[in-house]
């Protein structure tokens, strides 16, 4: 019981600090691309670089993870961020794009080890709590993350004060705060590797030997999950959430830069809008623990709905209002972290344990991937439409996860359903087959 505390502190004490990392220069990112390029459709780049880098990192820690336990792949993860953001001074210092955009990319490994850290807290409790357990550790994030933005303006004040481009400053931030990340990450303890708790729960439960099944490799488990609604719906969730909050996330800070707001006010929105990303994460845990993912991830699409709604409201507007920006991109948070948690609890209950961190790194990597994609394409599309489009974009995005979630409704568990059981059962026949 110490050593599970122990580790579940780790993990809470890594994430906070990689949020607060990643979040310290998230405000500037498009800015200093837009900067070292000279074009707003350029602006995108940066949060593209971070959000690909995850995306493209996601999968082989999630691969290293099972081989050689879940401190090994978090330690490296943690690593190849600290060099990243190393890497981006450099670039900016430069004023090479290239440069720039190799050290964002591995920045984009702190968000994959945050990522994964959600399924290291559950790989510690019993798989009824699973939702509780990730959501505790994605919650930590909102201290690094809140606190992050509001080291903005005293980043880029240190970044001026050594004779750095000012807003590259909140880098130096990042970079300290990926390197203390690493450090707590190489002390947790060996044991915890992809699926132990709810190996153990079945041993306890059973008293027969059985063969563990090989970890399943991509190719059988994508086939897996495409073939079966519930967890193609549950990838889906996860990759349609980063793909609305990224869309319209990256685009707001250079949105509010062309309304004339001050860095300050920027950064007081991005803060909210992370708070919103993971303050309420302990009670969507519990509500998908209590009442089955669906509720929550049912619970996302109505706030997801009202976060661009209100983005509409405010593009329509002759001026932006900070106070309609800052409720909107709340709900934007809050929605993320409803198809987050809604999402990933769906995913790990409705797989066999075989095939468990080959669809969770899968699905980390193609929802960064995602993001990334609706990156590359903001820049573009906010200098040709503006505000509106962006919020467009995601309209269509949330749409396209509804469509997915018509044969997987009838086989989730809703509350006061009786028949879930045998829809369990049903499902865990047909992976057999």
């Amino acid at each position: 019981m110490k050593t599970r505390t122990r580790a579940q502190a780790k993990l809470i004490t890594a994430q906070l600090l990689s949020g607060a990392g990643i979040a310290s220069g998230y405000a500037v990112g498009g800015l200093l691309a837009e900067e070292i390029t000279g074009q707003t459709s350029m602006a995108g780049l940066a949060q593209m670089s971070v959000i690909l880098g995850a995306g493209l990192i996601a999968y082989p820690l999630a691969v290293l993870a099972g081989r050689a336990g879940r401190r090994t792949a978090l330690t490296l993860g943690f690593g190849i961020g600290t060099l990243g953001a190393t890497i981006v001074l450099l670039g900016v210092a430069l004023q090479f794009l290239p440069l720039f955009m190799l050290g964002m990319m591995m920045c984009g490994s702190s968000t994959a080890s945050g990522l994964q850290a959600r399924y290291a807290a559950v790989d510690l409790v019993d798989p009824s709590a699973a939702g509780r357990a990730m959501s505790l550790v994605v919650w930590a994030t909102t201290v690094g993350s809140v606190l992050g933005p509001s080291f903005t303006a005293p980043g880029a004040h240190l970044g001026a004060a050594l004779g750095m481009n000012e807003l590259a400053g909140p880098y130096l931030i990042s970079m300290t705060a990926f390197g203390l990340a690493t450090f707590v990450a190489s002390t947790l303890t060996r044991k915890i590797k992809p699926g132990a708790a709810e190996a153990v729960a079945e041993t306890t439960e059973s008293s027969e030997t059985t063969t563990e099944p090989a970890t399943m490799k991509l190719g059988p488990a994508l086939r897996l999950a495409a073939a079966h609604p519930v967890p193609l719906f549950a990838m889906i969730t996860i990759i349609a959430g980063q793909m609305m909050m990224t869309n319209v996330m990256v685009m707001t800070p250079v949105h509010m830069d062309h309304q004339s707001f001050s860095l300050g006010a920027i950064g007081i929105v991005v803060s909210v809008h992370i708070a919103g990303m993971y303050a309420l994460s302990p009670v969507f845990g519990w509500m998908a623990d209590r009442f089955g993912p669906g509720t929550v991830i049912v619970g996302g699409v109505v706030v997801f709905a009202i976060a661009i709604t209100l983005g509409v409201v405010d593009a329509a507007a002759e001026v932006s209002s900070m106070p309609l920006l800052s409720t909107a991109l709340i709900f934007l948070g809050i929605g993320w972290s409803m198809f987050l948690i809604g999402g990933s609890a769906l995913l790990t209950a409705s797989v066999p344990r075989h095939a468990k961190v080959t669809l969770q790194g899968a699905s980390d990597s193609a929802m960064n991937l995602g993001g990334a994609l609706m990156a590359a394409m903001a820049g573009t599309v906010l200098q040709a439409g503006g505000f509106l489009w962006i919020n467009m974009m995601a309209t269509i995005v949330l749409l396209i996860a509804l469509a997915f979630s018509i044969r997987a409704i009838p086989l989730m568990r809703w509350p006061g359903q009786k028949t879930s059981a045998n829809a369990e059962n049903t499902a865990e026949a047909s992976y057999a087959d």
